[in-house]
């Protein structure tokens, strides 16, 4: 683990894997860094930053004081100042959540390209009526803190239900560990049910924004938004792959990833 520190003072931990160009990969949601692990070897070329997410390891000291504003500025200037420690210009590939925090953070970074697959962006009319963050909060309060995450990885893992979500988390690598993120999931998605879409996100840098056929229907609506918004933007979207899409198919990933890079 390499650890560097920001002006603010502020404590920015990575991963570094190979030589080649910075490739700083973001995880989304519940995943820790190490969800990029398996993927690794497709980008042998590059030189893989992953570094830990603020709130997921480096949490802010007071979570209740923290607004979900907050929680996403601080993570995009997390992202900015990595961008500007590495050598040369980076490409940025955010999963999910990551995947927004990549984009935000190249409107204001020198950035050689972004790759966002399914951006946590909810179109306008699903954010009117989001309210997992509630329904989390509300069986943390409880003591019910493993529900607070299922009802996550419900909504965004498995967005048609599954026949037996326990058994599916006995296979999941990152449970039960992924339950003491309960309260950082909550704020991350108060964060992204505020988070409005600007009618342009000035990005100068190309970005490819991706989506799965398989995933949440209001995910693939928001992958199309984002990338209305972009100014130099190419979409693609993967027959039969779901949200996990980096981790699930990523001989499919990369290939489309390469392709957009030569071009």
């Amino acid at each position: 683990m390499v650890t560097i520190q920001s002006v603010d003072g502020t404590e920015i931990v990575y991963e570094r894997h190979g030589d080649g160009q910075p490739l700083i990969l973001l995880h989304g949601g519940m995943a820790p860094r190490q969800y990029w692990h398996p993927v690794l070897p497709y980008f042998e070329g590059y030189g893989a930053v992953i570094p830990q997410r603020p709130g997921f390891g480096t949490c802010l000291a007071d979570p209740a004081e923290t607004s979900a504003e907050e929680v996403l500025d601080r993570e995009v200037q997390y992202v900015r100042t990595l961008a500007n420690a590495v050598d040369g210009d980076p490409i940025l590939f955010g999963h999910s959540y990551g995947a927004l925090t990549a984009v935000e953070a190249a409107t204001d970074a020198s950035v050689e390209a972004v790759l966002a697959y399914e951006p946590a962006v909810l179109p306008d009319d699903y954010r009117k009526e989001a309210d997992l963050a509630e329904r989390m909060a509300a069986l943390i309060d409880e003591g019910e803190r493993k529900e607070a995450v299922k009802r996550y990885i419900e909504q965004v893992l498995h967005p048609d239900g599954i026949d037996d979500l326990d058994a599916w988390l006995a296979e999941w690598p990152v449970w039960p560990d992924c339950v003491e993120l309960a309260e950082e999931a909550v704020r991350m998605n108060r964060a992204v049910e505020q988070y409005q879409l600007p009618a342009v996100l000035d990005v100068k840098a190309p970005v490819l924004v991706m989506t799965g056929t398989n995933g949440p229907d209001f995910l693939r609506e928001s992958a199309r938004g984002v990338h209305k918004t972009l100014p130099h933007s190419r979409l693609v979207e993967f027959d039969r792959v779901s949200h996990s899409g980096p981790g699930e198919a990523p001989e499919r990933i990369v290939a489309e990833v390469d392709a957009f890079l030569r071009s």
